[in-house]
């Protein structure tokens, strides 16, 4: 039963990107049979647009531990982790972390900033209606987390929701501080 779930979501997915106009089939036949990224390799540097319209870059962000985490407003399992990322978004100062939560979501800003909003969450938020920088990252379902150390090195790889107010994921971000 799980595994048809989530083929279901992979195959939402999927037609999610071809239907918005980004990713092509063979985009996601390239992606779907490898991984894209390997830990310890440096992060894929990227541009995004946040909710206010302004450019982000993962790589003026050298220097803190980034948790970068791709999703979309109509996954189940992302929506629940937001709240739980916002508490850990909260208990570490921006100089030393940054969560950078990358929406798929084909209608951007449309769908994300009600949801933002409503669930009162002050973290960045950007948008990648195109999932290039999802397919460059080899994300093929959501969510899924990425570790970033203060280097810009890929430490973690995490597929599926995380409760990220436990004491595991501070231990971790703390880790990656002191690396």
């Amino acid at each position: 039963m799980m595994k048809a779930w989530i083929a279901g979501t992979v195959l939402c997915l999927m037609a999610t990107m071809v239907g918005a106009g980004g990713a092509t089939a063979a985009d996601i036949l390239l992606v779907a049979g490898r991984h894209s990224i390997k830990l310890g390799e440096p992060a894929p540097n990227f541009q995004l647009r946040d909710l206010q319209g302004r450019l982000v870059t993962l790589s003026d962000l050298r220097g803190k531990v980034v948790l970068l985490n791709f999703w979309a407003t109509w996954c189940g399992p992302c929506r629940v982790e937001m709240p739980a990322m916002e508490e850990l978004y909260r208990m570490f100062p921006r100089k030393d972390f940054e969560i950078l939560a990358v929406s798929t979501d084909a209608q951007g800003v449309a769908v994300t900033k009600p949801f933002q909003q409503e669930n009162r969450l002050t973290f960045p938020i950007l948008h990648d209606d195109d999932y290039r920088v999802g397919l460059t990252y080899g994300a093929r379902s959501l969510p899924m987390t990425f570790m970033v150390d203060r280097q810009g090195v890929v430490r973690h790889q995490i597929f599926g929701a995380r409760d990220w107010s436990a004491p595991e994921a501070q231990q971790l971000i703390q880790m990656l501080m002191k690396s």
